[in-house]
């Protein structure tokens, strides 16, 4: 049974107390890291920019990446919607 727990996370140069279930705990301290590895390779590109900017940046690479996942997903359903489509008109042809 899952239960809620606060954390704290940092994301730049903040602290942020959220609440999650305990199970996943893991997953958001580990995006938590990937987001301020993203933050350092944006302050390494973009010299002189505030944080609030190199957050932005990161959030916006990230809903693109979100987007790309999901067009690549939807591509590979429709590529097997197709595939059956196709074996049934083989059947079918075969068949007649």
């Amino acid at each position: 049974m899952s239960t809620t727990i606060a954390i704290n996370l940092i994301l730049g140069d903040r602290t942020y107390r959220i609440k999650i279930e305990n199970t996943d705990e893991e997953k958001a301290r580990e995006k938590a890291r990937r987001l301020n590895e993203q933050l350092i390779e944006f302050k390494k590109q973009y010299a002189g920019k505030d944080m609030q900017d190199y957050l932005a940046m990161v959030l916006l690479s990230y809903v693109l990446e979100q987007k790309t996942l999901e067009t690549d997903n939807k591509n590979e359903e429709i590529g097997l919607v197709f595939e059956r489509i196709e074996a049934l008109l083989d059947k079918s042809l075969s068949s007649e």
